[in-house]
């Protein structure tokens, strides 16, 4: 079994003549945070439009599930599609998708259009990681891939930052139905952008020879047969991402859509007083994104493997969330929000790792594929979260179990990480014989 000591001899780097690829990283960022946006604002408008529109609960939960079966949905049938198409067309047919499903929402009026909305919203958002991930593992050498993805996967802090101050505002001015038409033409913007934009770099114009070897100075050879899709549930890395995913994918769900209520429940704060703290986590979330990126891209450059740099980072961020359990009991607000801060970073840090292992285990023609597999098991484990957290507060009627689990979540999954790939970078998805 491998160990965390592992060293290889740095190879000498030129410095590329032109810098492409951190365009790219750049239109992925802003695509992730177009993406949050137009996942939350239902959250943000919700006493709004129970007002306006007379729905109960029942009906907001009916909207919610509709969203979040058809990520997990989605998440299983856009990798082979984008795989097969590539990154251009597949994350640009995604984003069409879903900006077309997030303006669609002004026009409809009853739960069930909503539901049919948030379904297509559902869908369509689902590419987004698959397709950012292909992307970065097209255009960025190995030890620069879990930078790039903690780059672009800040992108959905940005969105939680933004949207509570452009929603209401819109709203307020506007209507409700603008905040839904001018944050869906967002997309559409974007999708120009790409457009114009996207190429491989073995075919984009921008692109110097100098960064075109150093995109490719690390990569191993690829193999020239599709894995089907169906193959890749026997591999290691599969099951490695997808098991971790299902652990810790819901602790992210549980910070997005139930922090204001604890911090409510725990502080007395309201929808007036609980902007500040949440700002302030999702801030601290943001740094951790690209700080564990670096960290694992740093230990990389300063002669790690590709193993250890990414189980060394992984184990930090890991750490780093072994406080969260405390957050329900402490009675300063600002040191739950430092320890809720601190988790929220760790769980990015981590997610651009594991994102990165992906990139790191399997071929490019099956990346897509495996995102998505492995996001619709965090999907999953993220409606059972939500099961979990509703039963929990209604018997017990405190989050303190739901932390304590949280809080173990990570370790637990890179235990099973180490013991399914014992050495990451050295365990090719293997392609069945035509």
């Amino acid at each position: 079994m491998a160990t965390l000591n592992d060293t290889d001899t740095a190879p000498a780097r030129i410095r590329p003549a032109s810098n492409v690829r951190w365009v790219i990283c750049a239109l992925l960022f802003f695509a992730t945070t177009i993406n949050y946006i137009d996942r939350q604002i239902i959250g943000i408008l919700k006493p709004t439009l129970q007002a306006d529109l007379g729905w109960s609960e029942g009906d907001y939960a009916n909207i919610v599930f509709w969203f979040q079966a058809a990520y997990a949905i989605g998440l299983l049938a856009c990798g082979p599609v984008i795989d097969r198409l590539g990154s251009r067309l597949g994350y640009a047919a995604a984003i069409a998708l879903w900006s077309f499903a997030a303006m669609l929402h002004a026009f409809v009026r009853t739960p069930f259009g909503f539901s049919g909305a948030r379904f297509l919203l559902g869908l369509g958002e689902s590419a987004n990681f698959p397709a950012a991930i292909k992307s970065v593992a097209e255009w960025f050498p190995r030890h620069e891939r879990a930078l790039a993805a903690g780059i672009l996967n800040a992108g959905a802090n940005v969105g939680a930052l933004a949207t509570p101050i452009v929603v209401p505002l819109l709203t307020i001015y506007f209507g409700w139905e603008a905040a839904f038409i001018v944050t869906g033409l967002l997309g559409f913007i974007w999708l120009a952008a790409w457009l114009g934009f996207y190429r491989t770099p073995a075919d984009h114009a921008r692109v110097s020879p100098s960064e075109r070897a150093y995109i490719e100075e690390d990569a191993a050879p690829e193999p020239t047969t599709r894995v089907p899709w169906r193959a890749l549930f026997g591999q290691r890395p599969t099951w490695a991402f997808a098991i971790a995913k299902f652990l810790t994918d819901p602790v992210w769900y549980l910070f997005l859509f139930w922090l204001p209520d604890l911090l409510a429940k725990q502080y007395g704060l309201d929808l007036k007083t609980f902007g500040p703290p949440l700002i302030a986590i999702y801030l601290l979330a943001d740094a951790g994104s690209i700080g564990g990126g670096w960290l694992s891209s740093a230990l990389m450059k300063r002669g790690r493997s590709v193993n250890a740099a990414r189980k060394i980072a992984l184990l930090v961020c890991a750490l780093c969330v072994v406080p969260v359990f405390t957050a329900a009991s402490t009675p300063s607000l600002w040191l739950a929000v430092a320890i809720l801060g601190l988790a929220a970073a760790a769980h990015q840090g981590w997610s651009s790792n594991l994102y990165a292992i992906v990139s790191d285990s399997v071929p490019r023609t099956s990346v897509a594929s495996v995102m998505g597999i492995g996001g619709a098991a965090g999907a999953i484990g993220g409606m059972i979260m939500a099961k979990y957290v509703g039963h929990v507060l209604e018997t017990i009627g405190s989050y303190w179990p739901v932390l304590l689990w949280a809080s173990s979540a990570y370790l637990i999954a890179l235990l099973l990480i180490h013991l399914i790939l014992p050495r990451i970078g050295e365990t090719a998805v293997e392609v069945p014989a035509a």
